[in-house]
């Protein structure tokens, strides 16, 4: 079963699960089966039925921007990564 790793900030939301397993396909239904077991991850991951644009999503560490996005297929051992984008920097 596909594994998606929480960043720390958003674990509040998985009850302070770093890796959780679920099922699915491609990424989108496992981000669905994630948000349906967690529903307070929804707003922050989801604009609409689109991910947000601060929330990068990699599949086995490809970018899904670069692959089918939420169509990109996952197998059975695939790890998917959630990383909020980080700004700022020296100012």
């Amino acid at each position: 079963m596909p594994v998606v790793r929480i960043p720390t900030v958003l674990r509040k939301h998985t009850d302070g699960a770093a890796k959780i397993e679920v099922s699915g396909s491609d990424v989108g239904e496992v981000l669905r089966g994630l948000v349906a077991a967690h529903p307070g991850l929804s707003e922050q991951l989801f604009d609409g039925e689109k991910v947000r644009g601060f929330i990068n999503v990699y599949v086995d560490d490809e970018d899904i921007r670069y692959l089918d996005g939420l169509a990109s297929p996952v197998g059975a051992d695939a790890e998917i990564a959630l990383m909020p984008a980080v700004a700022g920097g020296a100012g």
